[in-house]
């Protein structure tokens, strides 16, 4: 077996593609806060493919850790010269290894806030961005305001030149700079956000607000922002995808990723301080990212919501599992071509019914083995932002939103924390407890999950949706998911 390391580069086997640059040469122009697989899958392998053309070497990234356990990848990055291996699943059991080069160095917070704020005040970072979930945004998900009440918010704001949080660090970045006359960076947000660059401007300046008003108002003016929409499905990396690339490949690789073949970024073209010509990658550079991530967020995002409680609570563990399933497969399609795509302004360039389907055919790959329980982590921060929406725009126009509701009625039903074999189930979520607790009031007063203004406002008080939840949950209780589906199928084209 061959380390993967700088060293070991050429003795890797020929099927195993590898930098056709020299990595120790790459210089950094990029802070990343939050490398996961899905940064590593998708941003550094567009870099990468850059730098094996010739291009970009001089925007290499610098990942940074925030949370106590980004300690591990840090870890195992450090011990391959910050290489790591991208493993493309195709569905017919292909697999395509790729040594990553774009990654060149990697800071963790919490052992040095100063390297980072230092590493950012360097003239030759144009570009700092973010992959820190949805939840990482430090907003509130029904009124969008910053919470300027956490804990580490609170310290960030009293010890600036010590900061524990994404904000303290970027803002403290960004403040030396003026102070030194050094143009400030691009902020580019990579999260699966609607309006990712709008957000990040409104909390980072919300933040910088609070700690220095002039100092938040030339960030306003200075910085830019762009929105983007990036798609690729990324799942957690197993033991036996490490397994498998020792076996296939003769390759040791600490924490490799594996994803799907396809692969999307929209981009708008708005840096203030140059990019990399990423269009030549296959990279869409637009005016205007709106009717892009609207499409992802409506129908990806809020697809994969719609499979994976009913899909779990049916004895599933696996996307592909379920999208092999005729009667999931055709809810799925129900939803997004009678409730999410109505509410879509046309895309350029996009037929919706072909990324419709093309949709279901990703999500069917059974080499991805996307777990169902990775999908249903994490649903406070995801149903508000990708499945609400559609609600409340088809119930103003009058449309269909008896699936959707049927989606918010299965992650209640989920949250209760059995599924119908009696086994239980491990819910993942910032807000478990109470959730878990609106849910347990489920059967004796069955509108409390949805009566959380937090994540739902006052969709609670809407007649039409408060029905259609209600027939859903009382068919999950009584008739379980298969069943209810069923039923659904029997309103198709009804709307």
């Amino acid at each position: 077996m061959i380390r993967l390391n700088n060293d070991n580069l050429a003795r890797l086997p020929a099927e195993v593609a590898t930098p056709r640059y020299d990595h120790r040469a790459v210089t950094p122009g990029i802070v990343h806060f939050g490398v996961g697989g899905f940064h590593r899958a998708h941003q550094a392998m567009y870099l990468d493919e850059l730098m094996n053309r010739g291009e970009a070497l001089d925007w290499g990234i610098v990942g940074v850790g925030v949370m106590a356990g980004d300690s591990r990848m840090r870890d195992a990055l450090v011990a391959q010269d910050h290489l790591y291996t991208l493993v493309v699943k195709h569905p017919d059991g292909r697999r395509e290894a790729r040594v990553i080069g774009s990654l060149i160095d990697y800071l963790f917070a919490p052992d040095d806030p100063e390297a980072v704020i230092e590493c950012m005040a360097d003239p030759r970072i144009r570009i700092v961005s973010l992959t820190v979930t949805e939840g990482g945004y430090n907003f509130h998900p029904v009124t969008g305001e910053f919470d300027l009440e956490h804990p580490d918010i609170r310290h960030d704001l009293a010890h600036p030149d010590a900061p524990r949080t994404t904000f303290g660090l970027i803002v403290e970045g960004l403040a030396r700079r003026r102070e030194r006359g050094i143009a400030p960076f691009t902020l580019m947000s990579c999260d699966n956000i609607q309006g990712n660059g709008d957000v990040a401007k409104e909390t980072f300046c919300a933040f910088a607000r609070a700690r220095d008003p002039e100092l938040a108002a030339w960030i306003d003016a200075s910085v830019a922002f762009p929105n983007a929409m990036v798609d690729r499905i990324t799942p957690v990396t197993a033991e036996a995808d490490i397994a498998e690339l020792g076996e296939r490949f003769a390759l040791a690789d600490a924490w490799p990723v594996v994803c799907e073949p396809f692969t999307q970024w929209v981009l708008e073209d708005h840096f203030v301080a140059g990019r990399p010509p990423l269009e030549t990658v296959g990279v869409q550079m637009v005016a205007d990212v709106v009717p892009y991530e609207l499409m992802k967020l409506r129908l990806l995002n809020a697809s994969h919501q719609a499979l994976t409680y009913f899909g779990y609570l049916a004895g599933y563990r696996y996307a592909h599992e379920v999208c092999q399933d005729p009667l999931f497969v055709d809810f799925l399609l129900d939803y997004m071509r009678q409730e999410g795509s109505p509410t879509l302004a046309p895309v350029p360039g996009i037929d919706l019914e072909a990324y419709r389907l093309t949709l279901i055919e990703r999500f069917a790959n059974p080499e991805v083995r996307d777990t169902l329980a990775r999908l249903c982590a994490e649903s406070s921060d995801r149903i508000p932002k990708w499945l609400v929406p559609v609600i409340r725009e088809q119930l103003a126009r009058g449309g269909d939103i008896q699936r959707s509701a049927a989606v918010v009625a299965s992650w209640a039903r989920y949250a209760e924390g059995i599924d119908e074999r009696g086994e239980p189930i491990e819910v993942v979520d910032r807000l478990k407890d109470e959730l878990m607790a609106l849910a347990a009031r489920n059967r004796t007063q069955p509108t409390a999950f949805i009566e959380n203004q937090e994540l739902f406002g006052d969709l609670a008080k809407d007649e039409h949706f408060r029905e259609a939840y209600l027939w859903a949950l009382t068919s999950l209780h009584e008739q379980g998911a298969r069943a209810t589906l069923e039923a659904l199928a029997t309103t198709r084209g009804e709307a």
